[in-house]
């Protein structure tokens, strides 16, 4: 004899846990964003520049111009001498899937633009290379 299903005697089925949750609709260019997050988090292990510590991607505010910024240990101290987060890079997106590439000033305590209108992966590439420890200070 086989177990009854839930409901297999004409009574009312209780909606699974995951039915009662209604998802938030995503818009079209979240889901975009949040794909350039991971190619941003892949791209990372690549870099030349301080391997050892573990960055992250983290989003900025459409308010202050949206997009994605790497911040990561200061390891090294010499910006924040207690070894807290400090801000990398800011991938700020623009027209037709470009993006501004900015640099943090920690002197200043501002963004630099360094490039403008890249696809990701070109910015990407500067970021990793940072052949002029423009980032990864």
């Amino acid at each position: 004899m086989t177990a009854a299903r839930p409901g297999a005697q004409g009574g009312p089925v209780a909606p699974r846990a995951s039915q009662q949750r209604r998802r938030r609709p995503v818009s079209p260019s979240a889901r975009i964003l949040s794909f350039d997050q991971a190619r941003i988090e892949r791209a990372l292990p690549e870099r030349a520049r301080y391997k050892y510590v573990h960055p992250r991607v983290v989003a900025v505010d459409p308010g202050a111009g949206g997009g994605w910024k790497i911040v990561s240990p200061n390891c090294s101290r010499n910006i924040d001498p207690d070894g807290g987060e400090i801000d990398i890079a800011w991938f700020e997106p623009v027209a037709d899937g470009r993006w501004n590439l900015h640099a943090r000033d920690h002197g200043q305590r501002r963004w630099t633009l360094r490039a403008q209108g890249l696809p990701l992966a070109d910015a990407l590439a500067l970021v990793c290379e940072d052949r002029g420890r423009d980032y990864w200070q």
